[in-house]
């Protein structure tokens, strides 16, 4: 039996990686490898003024969280279980949507949008952009049902 070296395992282990990562270039572009290795406001929301949770048609779960003043969203956030390019996605989607006026916001966000500043995604993997944005659209949608009835959001359970 063949006594397997520690050094080996590392370096067996190195190779393999890079040869992922060679496949992933293959396969995605620089935006979407930044976002999914470098995501922006990853991160739950205390209070959020809207907020919505939803799963994606491969069982990926996404929640977003905004804070709206002066109906502006100022801050736009996300947490999801989901893969790398649901990741890329919710990253795009908050970036899309942060700074801008709740109306522009709203028409900012699109899953067409999310694909244009990724550089695409494979067929495979569209449907991340969809989630990323109908999730976005859902928590702007409990924003304005929230300011409706504001004493709603002392209940609602994120």
């Amino acid at each position: 039996m063949t006594k397997i070296k520690d050094g080996d395992v590392e370096r067996f282990a190195r190779e393999l990686q890079e040869q992922i990562m060679e496949e992933i270039r293959r396969t995605y572009s620089p935006t979407v490898i930044d976002h999914w290795q470098n995501p922006r406001n990853f991160r739950r929301m205390e209070t959020p003024d809207g907020y919505a949770k939803n799963a994606g048609s491969c069982g990926d779960i996404m929640e977003m969280f905004l804070r709206v003043k002066d109906d502006r969203v100022i801050e736009c956030t996300f947490q999801t279980d989901g893969c790398g390019t649901t990741i890329a996605c919710g990253s795009v989607a908050t970036e899309l949507a942060s700074g801008k006026s709740f109306a522009e916001a709203l028409g900012a966000v699109s899953a067409a949008g999310i694909l244009k500043v990724l550089g695409g995604l494979p067929e495979e993997s569209v449907h991340c952009a969809q989630l990323a944005a109908e999730t976005l659209r859902r928590a702007m949608a409990d924003y304005l049902y929230q300011k409706s009835a504001p004493w709603k959001k002392n209940y609602r359970k994120t």
